[in-house]
């Protein structure tokens, strides 16, 4: 295993640098998905048990990290918030004193609908972050892969932050990644990293996942952190892989190939701040022009 919309004339919350400490250590979990659920579950203890002597502040899991990636099983593996998935997540993260970003699972609502949600729990397991993925896997590539994540999926209506010691961080979910409205209303609400659990498939993924996640940082200069499932062509959907972390000026800073892995990174807060400044992005903006704001 490897360790390795847009409107004129309206203002945009400023970004500002409020970090207090400037180093942080992000692990991204390359990993199987098997069909029992909590076989899945408990492969993340067991690397995460692994890991417990590398200080890590944060660990993100992969997109359906629980769930093989397949319209019809999102229904049967959906819990509700507070189900089995979430209790044990929350329980990791509290044991190992860690800021878990759960990648994604099939979350349930009261009224039956179901939601491609990625939970994020505090180093004291307290669940601080909720995103339900907004833009719908749904394509269909001549000569490559048809998907349709509507046909059991709801689309869910926001862009999420969540606070740290660190500062505020970012998360969406794969497909989110390519409307980059979505990665600029993060950065607005002063996001310095985001993490992006996700499964490119073998069309989408050596055409445009690296370019996504440089250009998504380099865009927003924010770091981009993007973990995968490993790849597996036994299964009905193939997973590119490629775990990947970007920093603010574009570049890659460390990247998995397609098999089970770890990707250890640390990731320098400091340098965001000199690229920002050196290149002042988005202090230049003219916002008497355009910008991105929230609807809802």
């Amino acid at each position: 295993m490897k360790m390795a919309m847009w409107k004129k004339n309206s203002q945009l919350p400023a970004v500002e640098n409020c970090n207090k400490m400037t180093k942080i250590k992000v692990a991204a979990l390359q990993m199987p998905t098997v069909h029992d659920k909590m076989e899945n579950v408990k492969a993340v203890g067991s690397y995460l048990e692994q890991l417990k002597d590398e200080n890590l502040d944060f660990v993100v899991l992969p997109e359906m990290f629980c769930c093989p990636y397949q319209t019809a099983n999102f229904p049967l593996y959906a819990e509700e918030e507070g189900g089995p998935v979430w209790k044990q997540l929350s329980s990791y993260a509290k044991k190992y004193g860690i800021y878990l970003i759960g990648g994604s699972m099939p979350e349930r609502n009261q009224q039956g609908k179901i939601y491609n949600t990625s939970y994020v729990f505090d180093r004291q397991g307290r669940q601080i972050g909720k995103h339900r993925k907004p833009h719908l896997f749904d394509i269909d590539v001549k000569d490559g892969q048809s998907f349709r994540e509507s046909d059991t999926l709801t689309a869910g209506n926001s862009d999420t932050v969540f606070e740290t010691e660190f500062g505020t961080m970012g998360v969406m979910v794969c497909f989110d990644i390519r409307f980059p409205e979505m990665s600029r209303l993060m950065a607005n609400d002063g996001a310095k990293v985001i993490f992006v659990p996700a499964a490119f498939n073998m069309t989408t993924g050596p055409a445009h996942w690296e370019i996504s996640f440089r250009t998504r940082a380099l865009d927003n200069q924010v770091y981009m952190v993007g973990c995968a499932p490993m790849r597996d062509a036994s299964t009905g959907y193939t997973s590119w892989g490629h775990s990947i972390v970007t920093n603010p000026w574009g570049a890659v800073e460390g990247m998995l190939d397609e098999k089970e892995g770890i990707l250890l990174k640390e990731i320098d807060l400091d340098y965001e701040t000199q690229v920002r400044e050196e290149l002042p992005l988005l202090k230049s903006r003219r916002l008497d022009l355009y910008c991105v704001e929230k609807i809802l």
